[in-house]
């Protein structure tokens, strides 16, 4: 599977974790059973020697680098002067999805994975020309990630069941209109099949 890469978009355990502040999605989430669907990806990748890149949000304590004034959701998480903060337990990956070889992607702007980051210059690096994306959410980042990679030229595929948004209609609507004219669309275990190279 040479050329592919897995991005995890904010599986950490402030995010969708033991110290969400989202109660709606973590409900979201576990209707689709979207770790345990993304763990199973993970591990076929880990296991053919494919890359996972963590790409995970975080602010520091002085808000350096996070702009509060351009965005409203932005704005209304920074009210909490703790929210994700840098250094603490809630910006930590999920720990049954962080493996020992991943790698990681840290941003403190926006919602693209690509914006203000090296993540572009890893994939490259790395000879990535296919990134599969899990994580969240299909509000912002999933649609963020998959244009961002569509406009620097990856091909994308988007884990069906290893992502969500709320709520959950309007995370399955925004898979449905928005990124399937972005990306591939396939389901977890059919996922995991082709990465270890498994036939159907």
């Amino acid at each position: 599977m040479g050329g592919t890469a897995v991005l995890v978009m904010e599986l950490q355990r402030g995010v969708v974790g033991d110290l969400t502040k989202f109660p709606e999605l973590v409900a979201v989430c576990e209707k689709r059973d979207l770790v345990a669907n993304a763990g199973l990806v993970l591990d076929a990748a880990r296991s053919r020697g494919i890359p996972v890149i963590q790409c995970t949000a975080a602010f520091r304590a002085d808000r350096a680098g996070s702009h509060t004034d351009n965005c409203p959701f932005i704005a209304g998480l920074l009210r909490d002067p703790g929210h994700m903060l840098e250094g603490t337990p809630a910006v930590d990956v999920l720990p049954e999805l962080l493996g020992p070889g991943d790698l990681e992607s840290r941003r403190y702007h926006g919602f693209s994975p690509f914006t203000g980051t090296a993540l572009d210059m890893t994939l490259r690096s790395l000879g990535v020309t296919r990134v599969v994306a899990v994580g969240l959410s299909l509000n912002l980042g999933i649609p963020g990630l998959a244009l961002e990679a569509v406009n620097l030229g990856y091909r994308v595929t988007v884990v069906s069941d290893a992502v969500a948004g709320v709520p959950d209609e309007y995370g399955q609507a925004v898979l449905k209109h928005t990124i399937g004219l972005l990306a591939t669309r396939v389901r977890a275990a059919d996922l995991a099949r082709e990465l270890r190279g498994t036939p159907t």
